[in-house]
């Protein structure tokens, strides 16, 4: 089997533009009303929606590989970088800092040149205690071949199947210089389109032990930063990326076994951010759901118990509310926290949910 960098023109990727350009030209035009409403915002309701696209975008990209984020610690260090005022802020574990502190770098910091010892950073922020799970892996420095060819396999040990086999280590310097000078220089391209080649061009190199997925997807919110020039984030390209993970492992494979024509790949990757963008507007339905229950309740007078469960259930609270829950996330006993749903409910803000199950549920009132 022949990959796609053995090929004697890797890496001059290629694609029929034509094929391309009717998608390109729409994918363009919704990134744009999307700008322009976001830009029609005032400056609260904007960082909001920015914070909520950010917070999907780490904790989706993360769950593509596997590994699990607490929303709640992932909004949280994304505030506090940011300087937004939520609330109460929830301590993040330094691995969920390492993540905010990579994707919030490509963003914020789009226009600075990508370079090696950047990505070490990022790679040395993902991975702080120098290991992957229990497996100890180089950190801050391209891979090595100790352990052998750099493989995406997946099955049982003794029925794997090796889905792709990256460049040996000893051409990785070379590869990634050839990358970096393209990323920043190089021959004109749609920014859009280049946030795919950029994707797919890492993720084939794959020059780290691991995290190539995370970073390959930051690299891409780079790119499509540069092409809204704006480092705040509206829509996750992760969040679609891993509702169609099946799809997007499979679109990989075949380019990487393919030849140097990608135009399936791009095609892929504009359909999905064009799809990205729809999911834009449940995000930006979510501020505006936030923002009119706060304006309805502006002048309730609430205790610091309840400001923090409010905020916490209007940013998408994981799972049901329950007395202990409250109480854990509060800091409280289980009496102060009856008394302090049972005063919501009886201001219309909380409702007891039907029964079922040994423990009461409650649920946010909208109006």
């Amino acid at each position: 089997m022949a990959y796609i960098h053995e090929r004697d023109d890797w890496p001059r990727f290629r694609w029929r533009y034509d094929a391309l350009a009717t998608r390109l030209a729409a994918v363009r035009h919704r990134q744009g009303r999307l700008l322009g409403r976001m830009d029609n915002l005032g400056f609260a309701l904007r960082a909001e929606a920015s914070l909520d696209s950010l917070t999907e975008e780490v904790v989706e990209s993360s769950d593509i590989e596997g590994e699990v984020l607490s929303r709640a610690q992932v909004r949280s260090s994304i505030a506090r970088r940011l300087s937004l005022d939520i609330g109460a802020l929830a301590p993040a574990d330094r691995h969920v800092d390492g993540v905010v502190e990579m994707m919030l770098d490509a963003t914020r910091h789009h226009d600075a040149r990508l370079t090696a010892d950047r990505l070490f950073g990022w790679h040395a922020a993902l991975f702080p205690t120098g290991r992957s799970g229990l497996r100890r892996i180089r950190v801050g420095g391209w891979r090595t071949d100790e352990t052998g060819p750099m493989q995406v396999v997946s099955g049982p040990p003794e029925r794997e199947r090796v889905h792709y086999e990256a460049p040996a280590a000893a051409r990785v310097a070379a590869e990634m210089g050839a990358f970096l000078d393209w990323f920043d220089g190089g021959a004109a391209i749609d920014p859009v389109l280049k946030a795919g080649v950029a994707h797919l061009w890492f993720v084939t190199v794959h020059p780290f032990d691991d995290g190539n997925g995370r970073i390959a997807r930051a690299i891409a919110d780079m790119a499509l930063a540069r092409s809204e020039r704006s480092a705040q984030r509206f829509y996750s390209m992760s969040a679609q990326i891993r509702l169609e993970r099946r799809a997007y492992y499979d679109m990989l494979e075949a380019t990487q076994k393919g030849d140097l024509d990608i135009t399936p790949w791009l095609t892929w990757f504009l359909d999905c951010l064009d799809r990205a963008f729809d999911h834009a507007e449940t995000i930006l339905a979510s501020v505006f759901r936030k923002a009119r229950f706060r304006e309805v309740h502006a002048g309730a007078s609430l205790n610091s118990r309840q400001r923090l469960m409010l905020d916490r259930l209007l940013d998408g609270f994981e799972g049901k509310l329950t007395t202990s829950k409250w109480a854990r996330i509060a800091r409280c006993s289980q009496d102060t926290a009856l008394r302090d749903i049972d005063d919501l409910i009886r201001r219309g803000l909380l409702v007891r949910d039907p029964a079922g199950g040994r423990s009461t549920r409650y649920s946010l009132v909208d109006r």
